[in-house]
């Protein structure tokens, strides 16, 4: 067992009893308590009624941005005892996606907003526009379609880094607040964004966040607001992390 996974066990455990639940391996005192109890309860994501995420991956985008969100999200959903269910999509269906420096990633799931409560998506290729990334998406037209398409009451559509970039092409920011990468700033302004000098921006079912490693705030930031705050605590004690910055919110 390596030290993370040493830690995750010790963080159940101790959410565990602090919930009053049964953990494998340990004397237990007390009844196990509702699953809902080890969620944190009260923000809307339980085992039964688990956040539903999915982080759309495509040719080009940028190894951290698809890796910092899908970590702290599976991490979240393993320490809330389900909670949290984490899958990535491709707008094509299932095919294996390069990443910007090559990472290979065989993408199981089609697309399928109908059946998520967050979709994330990342940026990359900003300064690539012959390239594979988001200049690529956003010529192609179809992720940039299925995104418009699919807003609907209940689902937060949200980025990180150019990946707001993205959002804007598909007319998802336009007068509203938000957040990218600094050197994208000027153009998500030109596409009609109120941008923010922030961490992560939060205006209800538009959540961005600002440059590569601000997908573990951005996570962080969701798990807090949509599982419990709890949760997120015990996310960042696993991972040796704690969240930075200002989360901007109306």
């Amino acid at each position: 067992m390596d030290r993370r996974e040493m830690l995750g066990v010790a963080t159940v455990a101790g959410a565990g009893l602090l919930a009053g639940a049964a953990v494998p391996g340990a004397a237990s005192a007390a009844p196990a308590a509702p699953a809902t109890a080890v969620a944190g309860g009260g923000h809307g994501a339980s085992p039964e009624h688990p956040l539903r995420v999915q982080i759309v991956l495509f040719d080009g985008a940028e190894e951290q941005d698809i890796i910092g969100p899908y970590e702290v999200f599976s991490l979240a959903g393993g320490l809330s005892g389900g909670a949290v269910e984490t899958r990535y999509v491709n707008v094509d269906g299932p095919r294996t996606v390069t990443a910007a420096f090559g990472t290979r990633i065989a993408v199981e799931h089609g697309w399928s907003p109908g059946s998520a409560d967050v979709i994330v998506v990342p940026g990359g290729g900003f300064r690539r526009p012959d390239g594979p990334g988001i200049w690529s998406e956003i010529n192609r037209g179809v992720l940039t379609r299925a995104l418009a398409d699919a807003r609907r009451r209940g689902l937060i559509i949200s980025s990180l880094c150019t990946g707001a970039i993205i959002l804007a092409a598909a007319g998802l920011t336009a007068g509203r607040p938000c957040t990218t990468h600094n050197g994208a700033k000027e153009e998500l302004a030109a596409r009609g964004a109120v941008v923010k000098n922030a961490r992560v921006v939060d205006d209800g079912d538009l959540v961005t966040a600002a440059g590569v490693t601000s997908g573990l705030e951005l996570a962080l930031h969701l798990v807090a607001r949509r599982v419990s705050a709890d949760v997120a605590v015990r996310a960042e004690e696993v991972l040796e992390y704690q969240a930075r910055g200002t989360v901007w919110t109306r």
